[in-house]
This record gives structure tokens, sequence and C-alpha cells, in this order.
């Protein structure tokens, strides 16, 4: 088998460098696929909970319908803002540019018109007036097409870079979009409203700082963030993999090496708090819904184009993608995928390879298939627990990836190394051996003589009942046999079905036993299953020996649990897969008590105490067996479940009359015997009876409670 495990490892060197490589060298090929992982876990997770912070006032088409075609003259918009600072709002953002001058303006009409302007309004002005006064940061757009030398807006706060190196992770744009100048030398900062979708044409992330020129400049929603929480400085850590992390002040931001905020999102659209423009400047919106609130005024008119694809979502307005940010900023529960987490992938990839390739070898097909089920189910779980709990993304695909393909692998490699040698097993041993010793030494190829070794076992022995006398009355050696077949078939199937395993047949006797060679849970509860069931079945295999033979049978049933030796024992010729100790025994010996105590099971005490589930059971006696000086306390266990009033009481009575006989009170005992047998004519308190009335003919004083055995 050594050959086995030098191509297992070899299979384990040649598929961790063949998918590491595809990870490391081929992403853009395997991203797509990753997004869908990761957009089948939001949709699984549902939505959450939206932050009440957050208000989005929408250019909806009801606010279109009476307020006019967008974009609407700036006064509108200017008493729009007015309202809400009146209302006490904590901090405006517009997902807006005005990137034009208002043609509607009385003053540009009459100019245009060559009408005295001097008393006449500028809407600009106006707006940019009531921007001034007003917590309104406006927004604009960064052009990664068209170069331009315009200027962006400048921002009212530091920002540095630190540990950069020669390479830029930013993105970096090329022209800039922005207001008015007007309108944009009035607001207090700005931010740009780019949302940058991936090669889908979803939104998954936004990038947090964007490179123009020689300035850095920062996202709507943060810079809305960074002025709510009073930070004056922005600072970018980088580290040889990127940028590790964003701080405004102390408050670090998680992002990706790239500077992106992976967006946690609430859920469909429509999840936040939605006012509509007409009502705000009709003033018709509560105080208590705006007051305080992070606003956010944009658009999910369906003609004005504004919208975008989510995991969550395939149409949702782009003022939601900024209220998500902002709700993960202030909730700090945005997606991290940080710098180490090419790291992380490589080595759950090779973990996985590793912990399949050389454990998951030693599985059988069918506890393979179940194994790699329940492991693909722990990877997804996995990744689900450290997208939505830790909050930390790792590739999802490959790790799923490096299950199937080191499954293929293993597959083949047992097809060559272990079906056939299995075969050459099974002509061996199948006429040898049970069914489930045959499965243990399919398990252990690599060492057929199955090294002996001590188990804890559940151990059973059932005899006919007066098998001599059956055969003086079969007389022929082919009706004995075919009378022995029908019932040793009856017999074992009942061990087979409780997990058991069958030694030897002994003349007309059975021995069997339950944890070996394959370990069994609850195998003392297993065993007394299988003796129930062969006593409750007596009666249906009587109907059929009756009919075919002429006369019933009956068996006892011995069963103890203990320490055993389990394993190949014999000579170098020839050799049984067989158990052996004091306690296999000690169980022989219960068997034959059967017929003693005129009952068909009897019961070591040591099996009683590992018994989990509930049965109906008698005590019998405190015997020293013939070959064991420690005397035992044994049972009859009668049936399964609990016992009926009627039992109960019968049990009671016999525990008292027993308790008598045990403090060597014979004759308060032998009176209850008396009763108990003349009520319930069992034979066990008739033989009670009778010992008692021995014990007081003898004169016996001392008394331990013991009875002793002679004979097997």
């Amino acid at each position: 088998m050594q050959s086995k495990y030098k191509v297992l490892l070899l299979l384990f060197i040649l598929l961790s460098v063949f998918l590491s490589s595809a990870y490391l060298f081929l992403p853009d090929y395997f991203q797509s696929l990753d997004n869908r992982v990761r957009d089948f876990y939001f949709k699984y997770r549902g939505s959450e909970r939206t932050s009440d912070d957050i208000v989005i006032v929408d250019i909806d088409e009801k606010s279109i319908k009476e307020l006019g075609q967008w974009p609407w003259e700036r006064d509108k918009v200017a008493r729009i803002l007015t309202n809400l600072s009146e209302s006490g709002v904590g901090i405006i953002g517009l997902d807006i540019v005005f990137a034009e001058a208002d043609k509607t303006s009385p003053k540009r009409l009459a100019k245009k018109w060559g009408i005295d302007d001097k008393n006449m309004p500028d809407y600009d002005l106006m707006l940019a007036q009531t921007i001034a006064n007003t917590p309104t940061i406006l927004g604009y757009v960064f052009d990664f097409g068209i170069k331009s030398t315009e200027e962006a807006p400048q921002i009212p706060a530091i920002f540095i870079q630190k540990g950069k190196s020669y390479k830029e992770f930013l993105p970096e744009a090329k022209g800039v979009l922005t207001n008015l100048k007007v309108i944009q030398d009035a607001g207090y900062s700005s931010g740009y409203m780019n949302n940058i979708p991936d090669e889908s044409g979803m939104i998954r992330s936004v990038p947090l700082l964007i490179k123009y020129h020689d300035g850095v400049y920062p996202s709507l929603a943060l810079e809305m963030y960074r002025i709510a929480i009073n930070a004056s400085r922005v600072t970018t850590l980088y580290s040889e993999a990127g940028v590790e992390s964003i701080y405004l002040d102390k408050h670090s931001i998680n992002s990706d090496r790239f500077g992106r905020l992976h967006l946690n999102f609430r859920g469909v659209s429509k999840r936040y708090n939605y006012n509509s423009d007409v009502d705000v400047y009709n003033n018709s919106v509560r105080k208590e819904l705006l007051e305080g609130k992070f606003i956010l005024i944009g658009t999910s008119a369906y003609g004005l184009m504004d919208l975008r694809a989510t995991p969550m979502d395939s149409v949702i307005a782009g003022v939601e993608i900024h209220a998500n940010m902002i709700d993960n900023l202030l909730n700090n529960d945005m997606l991290v995928s940080p710098y180490w987490a090419e790291v992380a992938d490589i080595l759950v990839i090779i973990f996985i390879f590793f912990i399949v390739v050389f454990f998951y070898s030693r599985f059988s097909l069918l506890s393979l298939t179940i194994v790699y089920i329940f492991s693909v189910l722990a990877i997804m779980y996995a990744n689900y627990y450290l997208l939505f709990v830790e909050h930390i993304i790792l590739n999802s695909i490959f790790p799923l990836a490096s299950m199937f393909v080191s499954l293929i692998g293993i597959l083949g490699v047992n097809y060559f190394f272990e079906f056939r040698q299995k075969e050459m097993v099974k002509k061996s041993f199948s006429k040898k051996v049970s069914k489930q010793v045959m499965e243990d030494l399919l398990e252990h190829l690599d060492s057929v003589n199955l090294t002996s070794k001590e188990v804890e076992a559940t151990i059973y022995f059932s005899d006919i009942r007066g098998f001599t006398t059956i055969s003086e009355k079969l007389k022929s050696p082919k009706r004995i046999t075919e009378f022995l077949n029908y019932f040793m078939d009856v017999m074992v199937q009942s061990v087979e079905k409780n997990s058991g395993t069958i030694d030897k047949f002994i003349g007309d006797a059975i021995m069997a036993y339950w944890n070996a060679p394959l370990k069994v849970n609850g195998h003392a509860d297993k065993a007394i299953k299988t003796a129930l069931h062969q006593i409750h079945q007596r009666d249906f295999m009587n109907k059929t020996i009756s009919k075919n033979f002429g006369f019933d049978v009956d068996y006892g049933i011995g069963i103890n649990t203990g320490s055993v030796v389990v394993g190949e024992i014999g000579s170098k010729g020839r050799s049984d897969y067989t158990i052996i100790g004091d306690s296999v025994n000690l169980a022989s010996r219960l068997e034959g008590l059967c017929k003693t105590y005129k009952v068909r099971l009897v019961v070591s005490e040591f099996t009683v105490a590992k018994l989990k589930d509930n049965y109906v059971i008698q005590f019998l006696d405190i015997v020293r067996v013939k070959g064991k000086s420690e005397p035992v306390k044994i049972y009859e266990i009668l049936s399964e479940g609990e016992a009926d009033e009627h039992k109960l009481l019968e049990l009671s009575e016999y525990d008292k009359a027993h308790g008598f006989y045990e403090k060597a009170d014979f004759v308060k005992s032998k009176k209850l015997f008396i009763k108990l047998y003349e009520r319930y004519k069992k034979p066990l308190y008739k033989l009670y009876e009778d010992r008692c009335a021995h014990l007081i003919e003898s004169g016996v004083k001392e008394f331990d409670g013991v009875f002793k055995f002679t004979t097997k």
C-alpha cells in the first residue's frame, strides 16, 4: 500500500499547484462564478433591517408629474433644501450634478431677450445661496474615459497616504464633471457619485477614494460620513499588497487593497425610508421623520435612468447604493476583502486538498459520498458565516472546486488500488466470515491479519430447548438440517438487522456480538432489541415449524456486556475472526440459567447498566456462576417501553418478596411467593417458593443472597 500513498502525495502536489496557479494567474476567468456564489448567499440571507437614520428624498414619478419634467427650476430645488434644513435634518447629500446653468432662470431669460435683468431672480444664485446656508454636500462625477484638465472640487479635509509604493492601487480618473461654478463654490464640501459596476454590470463594491491628477477625493457617502463624525483627516494606509485600511482621524474603515468598500446590501429596492420630493416641496413630511437624519436626494424614476443592479435586486435606484454605503459605515458592518485574502485563499485550497487526498481516501465509496456532501455544505456554511457574521470576503468558488477536483482524483486512485484488492479479499474470505467482518476486512486492506484489540462488546448466546428430543422426532439428518436452517435463518436475520455480528453456530446454539469488528453505538440496546424481537416472533415461527415439522420450539438467550479481545485467532494455517474473554464465558453461562429460572432471556447487570432506552426489567437473582468467584446480578428484560399498572404492581410485590429472601426471612418470603404464583402462575415464583422451603428445612441462618451454581 506504500505505492498508493506515493500516488496520493503526487496527486496532492499536482492538484495544489494546478488550482493555486489558476487562482493566481487566471482570476478573471473564475471571478464571475465566485460572484454568483456570493450573490446566492445574499439571496439566501434575505433582507436585513436598514438604518432609521437614513432617508431618501426621491425624485419619483409623482414629483415629476406635479413639479414638471426634470431638470426642475433651481428655485424648486432651493425650496426643497430649505424645507429640509428647517426640519432639522443632519446632513443632505445630492446625488445630482448641476453642471449647466438653469435655462429657465428669469435673469438668464431676460439677458437672452435683451430685457433689464437687474431685479430678475437668478435661480442658480438662489440655489447656491441655499446650499451655502444648509448642511448640503454636493455631488459630482469622475470620468474614466475622457481626459480633462478641469480641477476637482476642493475638500475641507487633510488627505494623507502612508506606506504608498510606486504602484497605484486606487482607481485613477481622467476627467471630472462638476457643478456650475457658482453652485460648486457655495457648497461646504462635495463627493463623487461614481458607482463602478464589475464586468457583469452589477454593483458589488464602491470606491471609497479616487485618484485624480495629484489628489485623492472621497465618495459622496464617505464625505457625508466624515463630516457627520467631525473627522478632519483622511489617512490611507498601504502595505505591499495595496490599501490596508482607511482612517477618518482614528475611525478605521476596512477596504480591499484597491480602496473599495464591498457593500453589505440590506435588501431589495425601496428598503430605506423614502419620501417624495414633492411632499418635501409642499412641506407635508412630518418633522420627526427628517430631524437629525442623513438625507440623500436622488431619483428612482425610470425615465431618468439612474438605475443599477445589485446581488439582491436587478433594478435599484442609484441613490440607494449611497444609502447602503452610509448604512455600512454607520454600523461598521461592511464586507471586507482584506489585503491577506489571497494568501488565505491559497492556504484554504492547499488545506482542502491535503484533507481530502490523505484522509477522505480512507473512506468507502458510500461514506465518501456522504462525507463529501457534508463537507461541501460545511464549506458553504463557513463562507456564509465569514461573509455575514465576520464580514470577511474569501474566495467561494475555489474551495468548492478543490473539493470536486480532489474527489475525482481520489476516485481514480481508489479504482486502481482498492477495487481490485477488495475483489481478491472477497474471494478469500466471503465464506469464512460474516458480512460485518468482511466489511471490516475491506476497510483495513493494509493488515489482512487484523491485529487483535480489546474492545467493549455485548455478547449474545441462544440455544434451542430440548434439541435432543427434537432430533429424535425428526430422525432424518436431512429433516434436522432443514429445521435448523429455517430456525437459524430467522434468528440470524434479527441479529444482522440490529447491526450484530454472527460469530459461530455451535450445533443448535448461536453466538453473536455487538460493537466488533465495527463500532456500534448503543450496542447493549441493539442486543436487547434483537432478543426481544426473537422472543416475540416465537409464535410466528412455531406456526411454520408446527406445520412443516410437527412440533413447537422454545429457546433461551443469555446476554452480557464487557471487555473482550477481538481479532484473528488461530494457527498459521487456519484461523478465525472471533472474540474471547471472561465476558464471553459469562454470556454463555447466563444462557444456561434460562432453564433454571424458567425464562427465555437472562441479562447481566453489566448490560443493564449500559441500556439507554426504557424497558420493563425484572430482577432475577444474585448468582455466582461456575468458573467465577464474583457474584453477578441477573435480570429478565420483559418488554420495551413503560410497564402498565398491573405489571408495576406485580413487580412491586415481587421485589418485596425477594427483599425478604435476601434478608434471610424465608418464611415471609415463601408466603409472598406462594401468593405471587397463585395469582400469576409464573414459574419463577414457584422456583423461589421451593427454594425458600428448602432453605427453611436446611435451617440456614447466615445468607448473603447469592445463589451459587456448581454446573454450567
